[in-house]
């Protein structure tokens, strides 16, 4: 029963930390009213734009011509093949020929494997005061980075990460609990942004600083998740990471289900070796505030709440088939009472950032609740175990792009937001 207790503890404790970001995030939309935000949009560096391929011959064009399309003036492009075994290498050194300021770089067969490695070999030929990261299916308008760069000017501020949003979001179940479940993440990364906590780079649509990134000795070469390590580097050292939900970066969702659960899986092992290796610094590091640290301890329990819950009822169900006192009945309420903290999240945030009408947010906030407890919590209690029982390896569960057709005018995409705010507006 006192497990019982700890858990019910926890959860109550995550509860008060959302009120607390929540009352923050309506103070803070007051003082914007007050005061709006002033950015140097005077400031201009020249950006590095470096975008990692691996067996992305089907995308990789149009994803530079989009990128070149780009209204800011001072800007390269290094397109780096990292050893695919399509062609991708022979598509890269075409669109190198073809476009002045577009340069391609092939690795050996045999380099060291990952985007962090891929990066830091590329990093020194570049020669931006900032350098941008795009995924090779990214996708941005013409004033992406126009309007990112200015978050980037003050001295303290290391990294800018973009709003991730899925652009074939209508595909199927799966792409629009992927959404939906991007549109909770923004609403997180909003309130850590607010509170000065300790927000999250997220790979795709990330703007650094070379300053910060030398400071840390660039990528960490043995992460497969190299944002989140990133951005736990740049907090232990005192830098801020802040996020502009304004700015969106658009990318494909994962379409089927086995590829997606790898992602997860790679994602969540990357969380939760990031917070084993770096443990120390967060705890004592001189560089970070008080703020990013308790931040970062309390978003922990998103690894800890899951495995724990899980572990909890498979002991009291072993307990209620042994015909022995048990609390069965308390642990299951209490998973519920956590699917259901999820949902509410769910549902402001769907109808915030995906502007679906009030129905629609419940349906979906409802569908996506659901799939996020019965995938990620599994996923969790698997990485745990795999942590504590098997060597650390090096699997980054790749994702294949292009495996549908996508759109490309990423417009049609605001256009279908502003049809649903119409429709939001309506039910009102």
């Amino acid at each position: 029963m006192s497990t019982f207790w700890a858990i019910l503890i926890l959860c109550g404790l995550m509860s008060l930390y959302c009120i607390y970001m929540q009352i923050a995030l309506k103070h803070q939309k007051i003082k914007l009213k007050k005061q709006p935000e002033e950015l140097n949009w005077n400031y201009k560096p020249f950006v590095s734009v470096m975008i990692p391929a691996h067996n992305e011959q089907d995308v990789i064009e149009k994803t530079v011509e989009n990128v070149l399309a780009m209204d800011y003036e001072k800007f390269e492009i290094f397109i780096i093949d990292d050893r695919s075994e399509d062609n991708t290498a022979e598509k890269l050194k075409e669109l190198e020929q073809k476009y002045e300021n577009v340069h391609a770089y092939i690795r050996a067969k045999d380099a060291f494997p990952g985007k962090s490695a891929v990066l830091n070999e590329v990093l020194p030929l570049t020669k931006g005061e900032a350098i941008l990261v795009f995924d090779a299916d990214a996708r941005v308008k013409p004033d992406f980075l126009t309007n990112l760069i200015p978050h980037l000017e003050k001295d303290n501020v290391g990294a800018v990460q973009a709003r991730k949003v899925i652009i074939n979001r209508d595909e199927n179940f799966l792409t629009r609990c992927q959404d939906n479940e991007y549109a909770l993440d923004t609403h997180f990364q909003v309130s850590r942004n607010c509170i000065k906590g300790a927000v999250e780079l997220r790979g795709n649509g990330e703007l650094l600083k070379r300053e910060a990134l030398l400071d840390i000795n660039g990528w960490n070469n043995y992460t497969i998740t190299d944002d989140l390590d990133m951005s736990t580097r740049l907090h232990i050292k005192g830098w801020d990471v802040r996020f502009c939900p304004d700015v969106c970066v658009y990318e494909e969702a994962v379409v089927k289900f086995i590829p997606l659960l790898k992602q997860r899986r790679r994602w969540v092992e990357g969380s939760i070796r990031r917070y084993l290796e770096h443990f120390w610094g967060v705890l004592f590091s001189k560089d970070m505030s008080l703020r990013v640290s308790i931040d970062m301890i309390a978003y922990i329990t998103e690894f800890i709440l899951p495995f724990w819950m899980i572990s909890e009822i498979c002991f009291q169900a072993f307990k209620y088939v042994k015909e022995s006192p048990n609390c069965i009945s308390s642990s299951l309420l209490v998973s519920i009472v956590v699917c259901g903290f999820f949902t509410t999240g769910l549902l402001y945030s769907i109808r915030k950032y995906n502007h679906q009408s009030r129905f629609q947010s419940v349906i979906q906030a409802v569908q996506t609740g659901v799939f996020l407890c019965t995938v990620w919590f599994p996923i969790v209690v698997f990485i745990v175990f795999k942590i504590i029982f098997f060597p650390k390896t090096m699997d980054w569960g790749k994702t294949t792009h292009g495996v549908t057709k996508i759109e490309e005018d990423i417009n049609a995409v605001d256009a279908q937001n502003n049809e649903d705010d119409t429709a939001k507006e309506q039910t009102v």
